[in-house]
C-alpha cells in the first residue's frame, strides 16, 4: 500500500508526513540571538552620530539603530554589529543565507558579513538592501554576498559577525531590526 505525502508549513518548519505514520521534519530556519553593539566612524576620526536602542517599533521589539551619516574628516557611518559566537568562527555551511524582520526610513543600508578569514575592519562581503516603512521580511543568500577589499572567497563555515550599516554619503539613519535568523 503507498502512503500519501503530505509537506505543511507550520512556523519555522517544513512537516514531510507519510499517511503510514512516519514524520520527518526539516527546520528550516535558525534564530541567531543577536547581541548588538553600537560603532561609529568615531573610531578611526569620523564625525557621525547616532545610537543603537532596544525599543517598541510598529508592535514589535527591535534594536533600533539612530543617527546622522557624515562623510566630514573622512568618517561616514554608524552601524549595528553582533558577534555570532564569541568572536570564533560559526558554521552556518548548513544554510542557504541570512534573514532580517527590518523596518526603516526607505534608506538603503548595508548589510555585511565577516568570517575569520578577514583581518583588517574595513574587509567584509556585503550586499545592500531597502529599510521601507513598513515591517519586511528580507532573504539574502549567501551568494549575494560581494567581497570587500579582499581577495577571501566567502566561506560561510567561517562566520563570526554581521553588521548593519548605514553608510557613504550624508543622511538621517533610522533602521530597527526585530529578528535575525539562517534559513535554507
Amino acid at each position: 500500500m503507498h502512503g500519501l505525502l503530505l509537506k505543511l508549513r507550520a512556523h519555522n518548519w517544513v512537516i514531510l508526513a507519510l499517511c503510514a505514520g512516519m514524520a520527518l521534519a526539516e527546520e528550516t530556519t535558525m534564530k541567531l540571538n543577536a547581541d548588538w553593539s553600537y560603532v561609529a566612524d568615531t573610531v578611526m576620526g569620523g564625525v557621525s552620530k547616532g545610537q543603537l536602542t532596544e525599543e517598541l517599533v510598529e508592535g514589535q521589539m527591535a534594536h533600533r539603530l539612530t543617527g546622522e551619516v557624515s562623510t566630514d574628516n573622512n568618517g561616514g557611518f554608524i552601524q549595528m554589529a553582533s558577534d555570532l559566537a564569541d568572536g570564533d568562527a560559526f558554521d552556518a555551511s548548513g544554510w542557504t543565507g541570512v534573514e532580517i524582520d527590518v523596518i526603516g526610513n526607505g534608506e538603503v543600508y548595508d548589510l555585511r558579513l565577516r568570517t575569520d578569514q578577514l583581518t583588517q575592519p574595513w574587509q567584509s562581503f556585503r550586499t545592500e538592501f531597502t529599510a521601507t516603512a513598513d515591517w519586511s521580511r528580507q532573504r539574502f543568500p549567501f551568494t549575494a554576498f560581494e567581497p570587500h577589499r579582499t581577495e577571501a572567497t566567502f566561506d560561510p563555515a567561517r562566520l563570526r559577525r554581521i553588521g548593519i550599516l548605514a553608510i557613504g554619503r550624508e543622511f538621517r539613519a533610522d533602521v530597527a531590526v526585530a529578528g535575525l535568523r539562517l534559513y535554507r
